[in-house]
């Protein structure tokens, strides 16, 4: 029953039906028209989008460079290292015998020294504070010899603080000894 009215509506609509075939070369002529109807502001449009883009781009990658660039101007930070080779000489030996002490003080630690090794510590978070505004100061200050010398004088103190505790640590440890040789 569907089917013949399907059948039907073709039937009726099979006039309406374009069934010609384009004359020969009407593809060319249609293109042709195209080529008529585009103007020279619609080309002319097409390649200010283009530049628009160009010059977008360009602007944004400048604007990386110089962020990038502040970026890295703004990170680097002012220490004994960058005043002069003797004092970077000098920041490496004092780092070096800081982490020296430090690991000697881990290695020792103990149930019975750890709140001496803890408030080392925390006198030694004190100290690198005071030492990264003391950076703060050099930058600002131009390399003031002040400065440099309460830098130094900063390691300095952790060493100091460092080999005490573990003179202490030693004396805990001999009283420890002794106690114990005692008590046998």
């Amino acid at each position: 029953m569907k089917t013949d009215n399907i059948d039907q509506l073709f039937k009726n609509l099979q006039d309406d039906f374009d069934f010609e075939t384009p004359e020969q070369g009407h593809d060319l002529r249609f293109l042709n028209k195209l080529k008529l109807q585009e103007t020279p502001e619609a080309t002319t449009k097409t390649k200010l989008r283009f530049h628009q883009i160009l010059w977008a781009v360009a602007a944004v990658l400048v604007i990386c460079i110089g962020f990038f660039t502040f970026l890295q101007h703004s990170s680097q930070t002012n220490d004994l290292a960058s005043v002069s080779p003797q004092l970077s000489q000098t920041q490496d030996f004092f780092t070096a015998a800081i982490t020296s002490e430090l690991n000697k003080i881990q290695n020792q630690r103990t149930p019975e020294n750890e709140a001496l090794v803890s408030d080392a510590l925390k006198q030694m978070e004190l100290l690198e504070k005071n030492y990264e505004r003391l950076k703060v100061d050099l930058k600002k200050s131009g390399n003031d010899k002040r400065v440099v010398y309460a830098m130094i004088t900063n390691l300095q103190s952790r060493i100091d603080l460092l080999q005490d505790v573990l003179n202490t640590i030693e004396n805990l440890n001999q009283l420890t000894s002794e106690r114990t040789q005692i008590t046998l």
